[in-house]
């Protein structure tokens, strides 16, 4: 598969269908229509998390389709612009929770704390597949439970082979691809509650997308640029270089004793610049505008109401 390759999940007459874009995502080519028109014999998918199952066979098959279409004289007839699509999570339902990573940038850990708190072990906790929406799709300010909803812009590890006990020198290989996460947090609730679980899953509180790049397109995903931004004020900036602990020890971490999936996803942690970091802390309220934009893989966009 060549660089600079967006996959995606959006929803066209009800119907979801895999689409596949690029680093401008200003088309989507329908694959399912191109499938079809090609009249291949192999079955397509009928989800992208179904096309990451299957492994290198659809990673071939995408590309093989996307050659294809560059290739009709009627190509525009496969492309549809970006705003006319309704875009899904790339993985609307997981099929278990969300690994998360907490306190995995030095910074953010003493924003919310000291030099104690930072980590010896890599810290791991979930967020239930019902937080899970898509690009654009609305963050409920969820009052009657909250009054402290925080944002956190992370990128995510999608994972493509399965495995337990992965050395840490074999675990990029396990990698389907990178895509963007706000692991939106109550802190009132995580407080209160002394674990992070309830804090962390309300419904809607992991929007995620807009793409899965698959790994090929991006060289080092230890150097990206990331940055939030809430109403179009940037709160954090940073390098993923900056984690404490890299993507292959978390990747090891977590199969030492539970086996990793194709299609699971693995947030690997905010940097600073939370609401909570600042004094007085700035929580989300109504109408606020979250855009985590990481490059290389693009901006997720969600509003509060």
């Amino acid at each position: 598969m060549s660089k600079r390759v967006h996959l995606l999940s959006m929803e066209i007459n009800g119907e979801v269908r895999i689409g596949l874009t690029d680093e401008a995502q200003l088309y989507v080519i329908d694959l399912q229509k191109a499938h079809s028109d090609k009249r291949e014999e192999s079955v397509w998918p009928s989800t992208l998390l179904e096309g990451i199952e299957t492994g290198e066979e659809f990673v071939a098959n995408v590309a093989s389709l996307r050659d294809w279409v560059f290739t009709q004289r009627n190509s525009r007839d496969y492309f549809i612009p970006m705003k006319e699509v309704r875009l899904l999570a790339p993985v609307p339902r997981p099929r278990k929770n969300i690994f998360c990573v907490g306190k995995n940038y030095r910074e953010h850990v003493l924003e919310m704390g000291s030099e104690e708190d930072i980590p010896e072990h890599i810290m791991i906790f979930t967020k239930v597949p019902t937080t899970v929406i898509g690009h654009e799709e609305i963050i409920l300010l969820h009052e009657d439970v909250t009054g402290q909803l925080d944002y956190e812009g992370e990128l995510a590890i999608v994972m493509g082979k399965g495995g337990k006990g992965i050395p840490i020198e074999d675990a990029m290989d396990y990698i389907f691809g990178y895509t963007i996460v706000n692991d939106v947090t109550a802190r009132d609730l995580q407080k209160r509650h002394s674990q992070f679980f309830l804090g962390k899953s309300l419904d809607g509180t992991c929007p995620m997308g807009p793409v899965v790049v698959h790994k090929s397109a991006i060289d080092d995903p230890q150097c990206l640029k990331m940055k939030t931004m809430v109403n179009g004020e940037v709160r954090q900036f940073a390098s993923t270089e900056q984690m404490i602990f890299s993507i292959p020890e978390i990747i090891a971490t977590i199969s030492k004793g539970m086996t990793l999936e194709p299609g699971d996803i693995i947030a690997t942690g905010t940097p600073a610049g939370v609401g909570k970091g600042f004094d007085p802390p700035r929580f989300l309220t109504g109408e606020d505008v979250i855009e985590v934009c990481i490059e290389k893989i693009g901006v997720l966009r969600n509003t509060v109401k």
